[in-house]
């Protein structure tokens, strides 16, 4: 009788080995690239569609876009850097320090700009600085995954 049990449950170890998608440690599952891809399209998506929507100057879109690439090349500069230090990596005191004051400035223009925006409702100005915090969010997560599942390639 407890054979045939046993041989009930090696069976179901099968289906469950057929489930699973293999992955190699320390790479990030397809759900949380998916999710961090999702994200940054999202946020950078309806960044850009409130723009392209508002009524403004095309001097101030241009000042809300640059922003809006500057804060998205700052962030992933400084995860890289960050890591790199973590990791031994050598990383000059200069460029991490210009990672940390370039995220630093991308962040207080935002903030100036809608602050200062009198054009603006509330709303509006909360729209934006929440789509540019989760395109700076998501832009880092892509590119940690990145790193991740390229770091677990390379260990095979």
């Amino acid at each position: 009788m407890s054979n045939d049990h046993e041989v009930l449950l090696d069976k179901g170890k099968q289906k469950d080995s057929k489930i699973k998608v293999a992955r190699k440690e320390g790479e990030p599952t397809p759900a949380f690239i998916g999710a961090s891809w999702a994200a940054l399209l999202v946020g950078v998506t309806a960044y850009l569609i409130g723009l392209y929507n508002a009524a403004m100057q095309l001097n101030e879109k241009g000042y809300y876009f640059a922003v809006l690439v500057f804060g998205l090349y700052s962030a992933v500069s400084l995860q890289k850097a960050v890591r790199d230090k973590d990791e031994g990596i050598p990383v000059t005191n200069i460029y991490y320090g210009i990672s940390w004051f370039a995220l630093i400035i991308s962040i207080s223009l935002m903030g100036i700009g809608l602050y200062n925006a009198g054009s603006m409702d509330l709303s509006e100005k909360g729209f934006y600085g929440m789509a540019f915090v989760l395109s700076l969010f998501a832009a880092i997560t892509v590119q940690k995954n990145i790193r991740d599942s390229q770091r677990a390639r390379e260990r095979d």
